[in-house]
């Protein structure tokens, strides 16, 4: 058993779980509170097409995914106001859009394929040195950004007209909240993939909504149940021979389920 920590992927992905946890739990926060759950899927999605993109010009893989989102975000963050009545119908355009270039680009593309559609689904178990630098350096801008700008993201979350009222540059503060929903997004594609990271980033935050009144709190109980639920899910992954992605969802849904029920005991 002891001797799994002595594997360089086993200690990649216990890193990689690390420092996952930091931006589930500020970013998730985010998203739980202004509900931005659609937004979140939409660039999600969209990342596929620069995950295609990159296999078709033969770059790194989340290079491509990047780009794509930043690009995503910021259409998201400068078109928000304006069509406020239409954005379910554009996200889910975007979201469509994304999808579809990706499946283009890899057909596009000679060859096999297959790891690219890991993507999806993710494999933290997978992740190497280039991988784990480029998440380390995602994490760290979240972090800087955030504190950065956490009282102005205060403000535009919790009272958007009263930000316009005192001349906050409100466009700008939801176009970088969007690119560090962004890069968030990028680093957490290959630890659970495209289809289950909208869940690894509300579930822990909306967890930690039931036992907490502040949003920096809400960030570190969420950031703690996400690096618990990865952890768990790594080892569980490791010994059982699973896919490690579900079983990291599926943890912070029992976390989530449970925190439920002893809310409403209470």
């Amino acid at each position: 058993m002891i001797e799994i920590f002595s594997y360089a992927f086993f200690q990649n992905a216990l890193i990689a779980s690390f420092l996952a946890s930091i931006a589930c739990g500020i970013i998730g926060s985010i998203i739980v509170v202004k509900r931005m759950s659609l937004i979140t899927g939409s660039i999600s999605h969209s990342a596929f097409g620069g995950l295609g993109l990159s296999y078709f010009l033969g770059f790194p893989a989340l290079l491509g995914a990047v780009f794509f989102s930043l690009i995503s975000a910021s259409f998201i963050a400068l078109i928000r106001k304006k069509a406020l009545n239409k954005m379910d119908v554009l996200l889910s355009a975007l979201w469509a859009i994304g999808m579809s270039l990706g499946l283009i680009f890899i057909f596009l593309t000679p060859g096999y394929s297959g790891d690219l559609f890991t993507y999806l689904f993710g494999n933290i178990l997978l992740i190497n040195s280039f991988d784990l630098i480029l998440v380390f350096i995602l994490d760290l801008i979240i972090v800087l950004v955030s504190i950065v700008f956490f009282n102005s993201f205060l403000t535009v979350i919790f009272d958007e007209e009263y930000a316009e009222t005192k001349n906050m540059p409100v466009t700008l503060i939801y176009l970088i909240l969007f690119s560090l929903i962004a890069l968030t997004i990028v680093l957490l594609i290959k630890i659970v993939g495209i289809v289950l990271l909208i869940a690894l980033l509300s579930l822990p935050a909306a967890t930690a909504q039931l036992f907490t009144k502040t949003l920096k709190k809400m960030m570190i109980f969420a950031s703690i149940i996400t690096l618990i639920s990865a952890l768990s899910g790594v080892m569980l992954a490791f010994l059982f021979n699973f896919p490690p992605g579900p079983i990291i969802v599926l943890i912070t849904a029992i976390f989530y389920l449970a925190g439920i029920a002893i809310k409403s005991v209470k």
